[in-house]
């Protein structure tokens, strides 16, 4: 069996294909239903019996049919090859995802934006942005090398922050310039950095603070750590030497987000 949405959701599981058409994907239940609490346009969906042996799963179908969002039926096992996961619950949703700008980021005094630096897991990736949003960051900014923003693992792993909190990719040169019109500091997460408890605590007196974390491996790049006010650490037991780095970094933000 084939048709044009099978032929689009292929096409979308490729960053080519994605950045071409500027859609994306969504699979499940749980994801579809905020892709639509979030606004989030849905171009069409493939759905297999599946969505129907819950009550969940019948009223989304419901809730699509009323939006009058293009569905198409597969057999279970087509809708599988169609996946990114190996139990879809019976939705692979085509969604168009919302384009954020640097202008969208309200960056305030005491506030805090989360930066990637050429973090390339897109588990990792989607795992911060949900962090990000449920510590109260003010938005995300992915610098080169970071995964993609609309990879359907990102996306997935986000679930829903995606919808919801600006998430923006732009360049390093871009990143510093504007932060610099935002009077934002720039803070590096680096092993030998100042401790945690010896941070300034969120309050309407400390400017915005644009935290950076960096690759695993890598660090946060030397371009960066030249710019940056303040360098922090995670004080960690003998003989550990890192932590994964979306651990990390909800550690981080939990910090610098935290009030006096």
């Amino acid at each position: 069996m084939s048709s044009s949405l099978q032929t689009l959701i292929r096409d979308l599981h490729r960053r080519r294909g994605r950045e071409r058409r500027g859609l994306a994907l969504a699979e499940g239940v749980r994801l579809v239903e905020e892709a639509l609490a979030g606004g989030i346009s849905i171009r069409g969906a493939a759905v297999s019996p599946t969505l129907e042996s819950t009550t969940r799963g019948k009223t989304l179908k419901a809730t699509l049919a009323e939006r009058s969002v293009h569905l198409e039926h597969f057999a279970e096992g087509e809708l599988e090859a169609l996946a990114d996961t190996e139990h879809p619950q019976g939705v692979v949703a085509v969604i168009e995802p919302r384009r954020w700008k640097l202008g969208d980021i309200r960056l305030h005094p005491g506030g805090t934006i989360l930066v990637l630096d050429g973090v390339q897991d897109p588990g990792n990736v989607g795992t911060m942005l949900r962090t990000a949003m449920a510590l109260g960051a003010s938005g995300l900014v992915a610098l080169k090398g970071t995964a993609d923003l609309t990879n359907p693992k990102v996306i997935r792993a986000a679930m829903g922050a995606s919808f919801r909190l600006p998430a923006v990719p732009v360049s390093p040169e871009e990143f510093v310039a504007w932060s610099r019109l935002q009077l934002a500091e720039i803070w590096v997460a680096q092993a030998s950095g100042q401790p945690l408890d010896q941070l300034p605590r969120r309050s309407s007196d400390r400017p915005p603070v644009a935290l950076v974390v960096g690759n695993e491996g890598a660090g946060v790049s030397e371009s960066l750590e030249r710019v940056a006010g303040r360098r922090i650490a995670i004080p960690l037991a003998q003989g550990v030497e890192s932590l994964n780095v979306a651990v990390a970094a909800g550690i981080l933000l939990y910090e610098v987000t935290r009030a006096a």
